[in-house]
């Protein structure tokens, strides 16, 4: 099969597509259009950036584009993915806080909260930290602080078997790549089954969103991007500039916290959100009961529902 366009990400709804330059490359924007009750012009309200996870792509946060409102709601192609540029280089900590607080000030803002899930929590965390001025509070679904999660991975056998395994196996060149994409990106669906839950298998959401990501995971070089991201976060514990990382993400974070868990999550276990609380002990923990890894999108009303409370909390409103 010819390997799909990145102009496939372009998917109609109640949005629009930005091409955005920050950090030295450009990124796909998508923005949710302002409301009746929220007419007012974007750089008027705060700004929320949401940050896809691994093997995933904008699409994957489009029920909270439909769903939040009283801010301005941007979801992000990340560096490598989607309809985004896909530089052979940058996919370490340092870079990817980089690119984030480049797209607040590139989106006319000084300050944003961010949220993430997997991958693009562990951006959050990062930014947050690196480049604090940049960020109001930020909210994650299973997405561990990265040194808590390194910390189970690596003591608590239960965690390691889940995370461990795939990430080493993703170390090797150009196989898992090979892996990733071939038969229509069937391996990117089994991912995702893997680590979701029963009830959203079944419904037309996940069909729908599964053949969206088997063909913007086949957009030349995005599979290759998505495996750097584990490739640096494995690798670079080897090296001096993994610990260096490490211990720049052990200082006191001082913004609003919002982690969010599907109960269900067989990828992410309860553990290193456990000692998460150690480096955001005043953060709010919430379990969404029947959902797995992905609870933004098999939970949404749940989700878009604590997100509106933390969010009205942070901006005041």
């Amino acid at each position: 099969m010819p390997p799909p366009d990145p102009s496939m990400t372009r998917i109609d709804g109640p949005w629009r597509h930005l091409d955005v330059h920050a950090n030295g490359i450009r990124f796909h924007v998508v923005e949710a259009l302002a409301t009746e009750n929220h007419p007012a012009e974007s750089a008027e309200r705060p700004l929320v950036i949401l940050l896809h996870g691994f093997g995933s792509f904008w699409w994957s946060w489009r029920h909270q584009l439909r769903g939040l409102t009283g801010a301005r709601v941007v979801a992000v192609d990340l560096r490598g993915y989607g309809g985004s540029d896909k530089p052979p280089r940058g996919y370490d900590g340092w870079t990817l806080a980089g690119d984030t607080a480049g797209l607040v000030r590139a989106l006319g803002h000084e300050t944003a909260t961010l949220v993430g899930h997997a991958d693009g929590g562990l951006v959050c965390w990062a930014t947050s930290v690196l480049h604090p001025r940049s960020v109001r509070a930020i909210a994650v679904v299973s997405s561990p602080h990265p040194v808590a999660l390194r910390a189970s991975a690596l003591t608590r056998r239960d965690q390691g078997l889940a995370l461990l395994p795939g990430m080493l196996r993703y170390q090797v060149p150009f196989w898992p790549e090979r892996k990733l994409t071939r038969h229509d990106a069937a391996e990117l669906e089994a991912i995702v089954r893997s680590r979701s839950g029963g009830k959203w298998q079944s419904s037309q959401d996940f069909s729908e969103t599964i053949s969206y990501m088997r063909r913007a995971v086949r957009i030349p070089s995005a599979a290759h991007s998505a495996l750097e991201y584990q490739r640096w976060a494995v690798r670079s514990q080897l090296r001096s500039e993994g610990r260096r990382f490490m211990k720049s993400m052990k200082r006191p974070l001082n913004v609003p916290v919002l982690h969010m868990r599907g109960d269900a999550d067989p990828y992410v276990l309860a553990d290193p959100v456990y000692k998460t609380q150690h480096y955001a002990p005043h953060g709010r923990y919430v379990s969404i009961a029947g959902a797995g890894h992905f609870a933004h999108e098999e939970a949404p009303v749940e989700v878009n529902e604590q997100l509106t409370r933390f969010l009205a909390q942070v901006h005041g409103t």
